[in-house]
């Protein structure tokens, strides 16, 4: 699980330093950046609903906040 967690954090890295490239190269003249930044609000996205089918699935646990009384 902390692979596939792993591998996707480093996917949204990845494009946004690949939509920094582009916006550097080509100042935003194509649409490579925009490319770019729809992949990583993609990842990311999969991401969140991976996490919310992992635990309802039970793969993963929620430990929640301890609060003392």
């Amino acid at each position: 699980m902390r692979f596939v967690i792993l591998v996707a954090f480093i996917l949204i890295i990845g494009s946004l330093a690949s939509a920094l490239f582009f916006m550097m190269r080509d100042r935003g003249r194509t649409p490579n950046m925009m490319r770019s930044l729809m992949f990583r609000v993609g990842f990311s996205v999969a991401l969140f609903l991976f996490i919310l089918f992992s635990h309802w699935m039970g793969w993963i646990q929620s430990t929640g906040i301890h609060t003392s009384p």
